[in-house]
């Protein structure tokens, strides 16, 4: 009896942790509403209508950049911004896809246990740091990177700095002081 027992719960506990293992929960940045485009899709888009661009740079080990999908991107006011004003790109730095963008084709790199997408590096002026954001204007050109997790106060005051092209003409510590999001 006592031996059965041992085996179901034996049988049961590796049921269990299989289950647990095949059990892939889709990444909140999917589920997130916002409405994440291609490279392609993306330069499309821009000759129809033009619109700044958001790059969100990541790779898939990292925790900075899941916190991130799980929080910053979830937030309902991010997300309607966003979509409003952008057309956003979530980019994997470590893509294997290559990627024509202006014209040119970027492939991987494989460089160690991480390889790295050429666009990647020169978007992010190869500074390899995740999560980082990209902005671009809508002549493709880019604006300035922000490496680093940002929370949903602070992300809402930069996607405002460069709608509003305060970033032209005003410095950031001074458009923040004086920035009234809706986000508290």
């Amino acid at each position: 009896m006592k031996t059965i027992r041992t085996n179901l719960i034996i049988a049961l506990s590796l049921f269990l942790g299989v289950a647990c293992l095949s059990f892939r929960p889709a990444t909140p940045a999917a589920e997130s509403g916002i409405k994440w485009l291609t490279w392609d899709q993306m330069q499309e888009a821009q000759k129809k209508e033009p619109r700044k661009i958001l790059v969100d740079v990541y790779t898939g080990w990292c925790g900075w950049c899941k916190r991130m999908d799980a929080t910053t991107y979830q937030n309902k006011t991010i997300v309607d911004y966003i979509n409003t004003n952008f057309y956003a790109i979530k980019f994997d730095a470590e893509s294997r896809e290559t990627i024509n963008f202006r014209g040119r084709d970027f492939k991987y790199v494989s460089d160690g246990m991480h390889g790295y997408n050429e666009l990647a590096a020169e978007i992010l002026n190869n500074q390899m740091s995740y999560p980082t954001v990209v902005y671009m204007d809508e002549k493709l050109d880019e604006i300035f990177p922000v490496p680093g997790y940002e929370d949903a106060k602070m992300f809402e005051t930069v996607l405002n700095f460069v709608v509003s092209n305060s970033y032209k003409s005003t410095h950031f510590e001074e458009y923040q002081q004086s920035f009234k999001g809706k986000i508290k």
